[in-house]
């Protein structure tokens, strides 16, 4: 065991720590995460007997039995269980710098999202291929990686002998649903929450694999089911077609008060906030390190006379800006279509719509689901049945409070040392609700969000990546900031 005393005299050896990273993750890492990725672990949205299933408890104790084995000082591991909620992994690593009295929380999940179509052939969700640097499969990036990374980093500070804060770690399997079990499991664990300083989130994206990025902005999320229903049954759509209304066509009309057909605006004033002058200022520079790559990378299909749909917008700071800052209505789902092949000439009693709206990262989640089911369900076209149900977990969304120096520095040196080049800013459209709890339960805490999901590595998509050469790098990079943490 490495004395007190000589801990205060070691400087971080950077190819060291390199090399420690390199090993872990080539040894038993990828490794640990292709198996992760055969398991499908989806969500408790999406996999209502998930607890029957055992997948989610699969993926827990894999990932709970490599961290205990872990050579971390004086770690402490347990799965936590609150009755009918899904399980939570909670981990300490007791200080190592004397006087130390902030504590570092390291935050991931391992539940995922569903299978999706569209795979390449030789890929699937569930069947994981390692190919040029790319771990293909549900679930890798996002972010069954992160318990991995994070009780890695800490191994290799204390393989070194670095002093460094108390860390905590937390990996719920939940997030993909909303998070709504964490926030239970954040109440029941406060109190070893301790004095939190810094908060290491491995669940986020990056503009680009040639260096850190750091997430400054969360979206909101509220998502649910909107159901129009006109007829008790199906009817011949040529003996009553022009009598009885299309659900769909009602269905469109609800949309009109909602949506701007042609540009995509949210109508309600409600949905919108101020952007912040330094979130402005962020886009514009990270605008300028990605160009056209911000919209460029995007799978587009081919449109009219072969040539590619276009997005929205094509100026890069105005698209990023849309993506983080701005609400986008999407349909994530249907019921009461049938499929083509057994599309018969029916008068369709119901349609349904599975809906997700993003909210920028300053309105009010709670707020919007009361009014967008105002909007919805008031004076339905021809008297229809029109119901919205929204789903459990409506998330409100997150904007990080200044960097403190000490942070900014630590970001940027390490940037520099495992990237070769300056930590860049990146608000982001997808939302993570336990950094605005954690940021309303300790706000004079730091924030490092930040993740592998770089270009074209299509979280919940079809094709998958987790792009290990920079999840290494990430690796590194976290143990850098841990080690330089007050």
């Amino acid at each position: 065991m490495i004395s007190d005393s000589t801990q205060d005299s070691r400087q971080l050896d950077h190819d060291a720590l390199r090399a420690f990273v390199e090993r872990k993750w080539n040894d038993e890492i990828v490794a640990a995460l292709t198996d992760y990725i055969a398991v499908p672990a989806k969500s408790p949205a999406f996999d209502s007997d998930w607890a029957k299933h055992g997948y989610i408890e699969r993926v827990v104790q894999d990932a709970a039995s490599w961290a205990e084995r872990q050579p971390v000082r004086g770690l402490k591991l347990e799965v936590v269980r609150l009755a009918g909620r899904t399980p939570v992994i909670f981990f300490e690593a007791p200080a190592t710098r004397s006087g130390s009295e902030e504590t570092v929380v390291l935050y991931g999940h391992l539940d995922k999202q569903p299978e999706f179509a569209g795979w390449r052939n030789d890929l699937g969700p569930w069947t994981p291929k390692l190919e040029d640097g790319r771990l293909y499969g549900r679930g890798g990036a996002d972010d069954g990686y992160a318990i991995y990374a994070s009780i890695t980093a800490l191994a290799a500070l204390d393989a070194q002998g670095i002093e460094r804060p108390r860390c905590l770690g937390i990996i719920e399997t939940c997030e993909e649903s909303g998070s709504y079990d964490l926030l239970h499991y954040v109440d029941a664990l406060s109190e070893r929450l301790g004095k939190v300083g810094l908060v290491v989130c491995l669940d986020s994206g990056a503009g680009n694999y040639d260096q850190l990025w750091l997430t400054t902005s969360l979206r909101g999320l509220v998502s649910g089911d909107l159901e129009v229903e006109v007829l008790d049954e199906g009817v011949h759509s040529g003996s009553y077609g022009g009598i009885a209304p299309s659900s769909f066509r009602v269905m469109r009309q609800l949309f009109e008060r909602l949506e701007d057909a042609g540009s995509g605006t949210l109508l309600p004033k409600g949905f919108h906030c101020p952007i912040p002058p330094q979130r402005l200022r962020e886009a514009e520079a990270t605008a300028k390190i990605l160009g056209d790559g911000v919209w460029k990378t995007l799978p587009w299909a081919c449109g009219q006379d072969g040539r590619r749909v276009l997005p929205t917008t094509t100026d890069s700071q105005e698209a990023l800006l849309d993506s983080t800052w701005r609400p986008s209505l999407s349909v994530t789902g249907a019921a009461g279509l049938p499929a083509l092949t057994n599309a018969g000439n029916v008068l369709r009693p119901r349609t349904a719509f599975k809906l997700s709206l993003r909210l920028p990262p300053l309105v009010e989640a709670s707020k919007a689901v009361a009014e967008l089911k105002a909007l919805l369900e008031f004076d339905p076209p021809y008297n229809a049945k029109v119901t919205f149900k929204p789903d459990t977990g409506a998330a409100n969304g997150w904007s990080a409070p200044e960097l403190a120096p000490w942070l900014a520095d630590a970001l940027n040196a390490a940037s520099r040392e495992h990237y070769g080049a300056d930590c860049a800013y990146l608000g982001q459209g997808g939302t993570i609700p336990l950094m605005n709890v954690l940021q309303a339960g300790f706000p004079k805490s730091q924030f490092m969000v930040c993740g592998v999901l770089g270009p074209k590595s299509n979280a919940h998509g079809p094709n998958e990546f987790l792009h290990v050469p920079y999840a290494k790098k990430l690796t590194a990079t976290v143990a850098e900031v841990i080690a330089a943490a007050p």
